[in-house]
């Protein structure tokens, strides 16, 4: 596997790649969006790990170029008092996040539990009015149209899939979607994944949203024929 880490501070980047090292991992240490970028189109990274401070701009500017390429995970690593930087990452397309000064082992967990999230084997198709989900070869489509999903909101929609008609509560979306240290992951995370995953599915024309939120207890994936508007919990 090769895995970028995008972050100036060369200490931190260095604990990093021992924290990760195993046989087979190809580490790629980068200071800068723009060297980042270069070795983005020489080293086809299969997981990025990416700092929100960089020198030369922000870690939000690559994750964006990035998800123009790509839907590989990426992690991002925020300050531990600016709430903003995890919903931004999120907002822009971060699989997840860990906050500044983070234990090492919780990063090595967090990771393992996302690459595990990427490569569950799964052969299941729902259909379901205009929408086609093809888990197994990573292929989302509505009426036709292709929709781009990252690793955590292809996970969101196929628990919300397969509890079709039943009200998933917050706390067990949390710890589905970021096990291996969802007890570290702050409520908005969610809340910013699920309205990311709303904005692709949802008929923007008739505002009409096949997530519904059920007040004070979590969400539910509308049943056909039975959909309505959203709204946050």
């Amino acid at each position: 596997m090769v895995i970028q880490i995008v972050e100036d501070d060369r200490a931190l980047s260095d604990g990093i790649v021992l924290a990760l090292k195993e046989p087979g991992h190809k580490f790629i240490q980068d200071v800068t969006v723009k060297s980042a970028k270069e070795s983005y189109g020489a080293e086809n990274p299969e997981l990025i790990i990416l700092d929100v401070n960089l020198p030369d701009g922000s870690g939000y500017d690559y994750l964006k170029w990035v998800r123009e390429h790509s839907q590989l995970p990426v992690l991002m690593l925020t300050a531990n008092d600016m709430e903003m930087d995890e919903v931004m990452g999120l907002t822009l397309g971060a699989d997840d996040y860990v906050t500044k000064p983070f234990s090492l082992a919780v990063l090595r967990a967090r990771i393992q539990a996302l690459m595990r999230r990427v490569k569950e084997p799964d052969e299941q198709i729902y259909e379901e009015g205009g929408f086609s989900f093809d888990f197994g070869r990573l292929i989302f489509t509505r009426e036709g149209r292709e929709i781009s999903l990252s690793v955590n909101e292809q996970r969101l929609l196929k628990l919300f899939v397969e509890n079709r008609g039943r009200v998933l509560t917050r706390n067990v979306l949390i710890d589905r979607l970021w096990s291996d240290g969802g007890e570290y992951v702050d409520e908005n995370a969610l809340s910013v994944t699920v309205n990311r995953l709303r904005s692709k599915l949802e008929d923007k024309k008739g505002g009409i949203s096949y997530i519904q939120t059920i007040y004070r207890q979590g969400y539910m994936w509308k049943k056909e024929g039975s959909i309505c508007s959203g709204e946050e919990p």
